[in-house]
């Protein structure tokens, strides 16, 4: 049976931490606050696998109130959320992820953002799609207090 999943999520900046989108590193002033690693991208993908599975969400998998988290790497909880797919017959047909920030300019991370989650779910990187917009200047994204991000995927499994 293939199944679409949605996810969204969204992460207010805060100083002191490094800026970590699609498993990348991404140089600038500040970071995501959050009681993992903050990957608002691994996050909106990881809760559109888990919904097109029908699997709850990323609270439910990996709650803020488990110690066991804090400061967790996103790209090693998308791993997990891939490998739980797979134990329940899903595989990724395909990811297409949306990223909105005003700044820093994601665009050069891209690629690098498509091959770390490609990566982490063990799948082709040609199954995952990566874009970067602005909100120009519109919102809390557009007055830069923080990033937004959306991800859909299909995932073919098994009949109900």
């Amino acid at each position: 049976m293939t199944r679409i999943g949605h996810g969204f999520d969204v992460h207010a900046f805060t100083e002191g931490r490094p800026l970590v989108l699609g498993g990348v590193t991404v140089p600038g002033e500040r970071g995501l606050a959050g009681h993992s690693d903050a990957d608002v991208l691994a996050h909106a993908l990881m809760d559109a696998i888990l919904g097109a599975m029908r699997a709850g969400d990323i609270g439910q998998l990996f709650p803020d109130t488990d110690p066991a988290f804090e400061g967790a790497s996103s790209m090693a909880l998308l791993s997990r959320v891939a490998t739980l797919a797979r134990e329940r017959g899903f595989s990724l047909v395909d990811a297409d992820c949306t990223v909105a920030a005003q700044a820093p300019k994601l665009a050069p991370y891209r690629e690098q953002m498509r091959q770390a989650m490609a990566r982490a779910m063990g799948v082709g990187v040609s199954r995952v799609g990566v874009k970067a917009t602005t909100t120009e200047r519109l919102g809390f994204v557009g007055r830069e207090e923080g990033v937004a991000a959306w991800a859909v995927v299909l995932l073919d499994g098994p009949d109900d």
